[in-house]
């Protein structure tokens, strides 16, 4: 056992975080992704919602302070309802980020979404229904 590693979070994960690198990216995903088709590693958390993955990851996450887009968030269409999540998604992001590496969520369409879900170090396939719930954090350095 260690401490503070939160409950929530398997020895999986955990491993494939410490083994990310500057610029690697995991990919949070809601539970209508296609996970399997498009990851490297996965790791499934079919009873677990986002935020409270993300509560779970982001204080021990640093984001990517060199690029704009560290933060990427599949693009809903025009006609679509607002997505309510991503304010959730804005609040932990405002509320861990120690190295104020996240200014803005970069929006990518879907086809776009799932090439680079296909470059991430791991794809965490939740089983969160929210709509437009996947998220790519790009890791950062530790300082």
């Amino acid at each position: 056992m260690l401490r503070n590693i939160p409950k929530i979070l398997p020895p999986d994960l955990v491993k494939y975080m410490m083994e990310m690198g500057h610029s690697d990216y995991i990919v949070i995903a809601d539970a209508g992704f296609p996970g399997t088709a498009h990851a490297k590693r996965i790791v499934r958390m079919d009873s677990v919602e986002i935020p409270e993955l993300l509560e779970a990851i982001l204080p021990l996450f640093p984001l990517d302070y060199f690029v704009n887009d560290s933060v990427r968030l599949m693009k809903k269409l025009d006609h679509e309802p607002e997505v309510t999540i991503w304010e959730v998604y804005r609040k932990l992001l405002e509320k861990y980020d120690q190295d104020n590496a996240f200014k803005e969520f970069t929006y990518l369409d879907r086809l776009d979404f799932y090439k680079d879900a296909e470059g991430a170090y791991v794809v965490v396939q939740t089983g969160d229904t929210s709509r437009y719930g996947n998220i790519i954090l790009q890791k950062g350095v530790c300082v």
